[in-house]
């Protein structure tokens, strides 16, 4: 079961952090990553995370402790979301603070 839990937590961080580099990859919009800034970077990134995501859910599976899986998944998206609607990993930069 501790397995589960921690596989599907990580997928979710993974996963949750992976989708903001990937969508502005193909948006070819510039954001923050520790590989470099500009879209190319971000859009390999983000894939490479998503696949990483993708292998973490796939081992972490365990048709025997669905609902800890889920929770567990559901608990690493949440944390990773909220951090990237915060402050981020550069900090946050707006104008009208």
């Amino acid at each position: 079961m501790w397995q589960a839990i921690v596989l599907g937590f990580l997928g979710g961080v993974v996963g949750g952090n992976a989708l903001p580099h990937f969508l502005r990859g193909i948006t070819k919009q510039r954001y923050p990553n520790a590989l470099g800034n500009g879209p190319l970077t971000n859009l390999v990134s983000g894939w490479v995370g998503l696949v990483l995501a993708a292998l973490l859910l796939r081992w972490g599976h365990d048709a025997t402790h669905p609902v800890p899986f889920f929770v567990s998944l559901a608990f690493g998206l949440l944390l990773i979301g909220l951090f990237h609607a915060g402050p981020g990993a550069f900090g946050r930069r707006d104008s009208a603070s």
